[in-house]
């Protein structure tokens, strides 16, 4: 942390007022996440107590069990496939830059060749550029980011 203070004042910044805002912040935040929390909670028990008039204390019991039960299952299921997805992303980013760099090495190979040539090297050359920025171009328009 000793680095960062002439880092920061190099910058301009006034790294007391940061930590101020950012200890404001999270004291905030925090009573925002308690109360939430116990409304949370409070709404809870009001429709158990609701549910317990109509239907009786057990079912009501079971019913929220139940439901709540079947909310845990389904975020599961949903981070499962979410991890799915992201593992399938991660697998192609890898594919995609293991093809370029093959790609990338054979032109790298096959390019003194080219250079000895003179017709090669006058229609070789604008053709690989070609083939390049196509090659660059597909490959950002399928990248999200």
């Amino acid at each position: 942390m000793n680095f960062m203070v002439p880092l920061a004042s190099l910058l301009g910044l006034e790294v007391d007022h940061i930590t101020d805002r950012i200890k404001h912040a999270v004291v905030v935040n925090t009573f925002i996440i308690v109360f939430g929390l116990m409304g949370a909670g409070f709404l809870i028990a009001a429709g158990f107590m609701a549910l317990a008039q109509i239907v009786g204390g057990i079912y009501a019991a079971l019913i929220f069990a139940g439901t709540f039960l079947l909310l845990a299952l389904a975020v599961y299921a949903g981070m499962r496939i979410g991890e799915g997805r992201r593992k399938r992303e991660i697998v192609e980013k890898r594919r995609s830059s293991e093809t370029n760099a093959l790609l990338t090495t054979a032109a790298l190979s096959a390019l003194p060749m080219v250079l000895r040539s003179p017709l090669l090297r006058t229609i070789g050359l604008p053709v690989a550029a070609v083939a390049a920025f196509l090659l660059i171009r597909s490959s950002s328009e399928n990248d999200p980011d």
